[in-house]
């Protein structure tokens, strides 16, 4: 039994879409780390002083401004951007490697 074993770990391919799987998924929580930080710093380090000092834009605060209505319009525009740019198409198959893994043995 431990030679079928050690033959089945041989042949094992681990399949390729999982590094591709890793990476975006890695790029994904970049940028809610990065959208987190852009929030925190313009929320907190605007928005810690008096509302006596606050400047408005367009009606609203300036930290508020900036933090949610900046940083929703930056992080769709780098959303947008690295799905077009980035990321990759990967088939969804069972395997879709089986192929050319059939025409590899012919």
């Amino acid at each position: 039994m431990s030679a079928n074993k050690q033959a089945s770990t041989d042949t094992y391919k681990p399949d390729p879409r999982f590094k591709i799987a890793h990476k975006e998924a890695l790029i994904g929580v970049a940028l809610a780390i990065f959208n987190f930080i852009w929030w925190y710093g313009f929320a907190y380090g605007l928005g810690s002083r008096p509302p006596e000092e606050y400047t408005y834009i367009l009606g609203l605060p300036d930290w508020f401004f900036y933090s949610c209505v900046i940083g929703f319009v930056l992080m769709c525009a780098l959303v947008i951007i690295i799905t077009k740019f980035v990321l990759k198409e990967v088939p969804l198959d069972a395997d879709p490697y089986a192929e050319t893994k059939e025409e590899s043995q012919k």
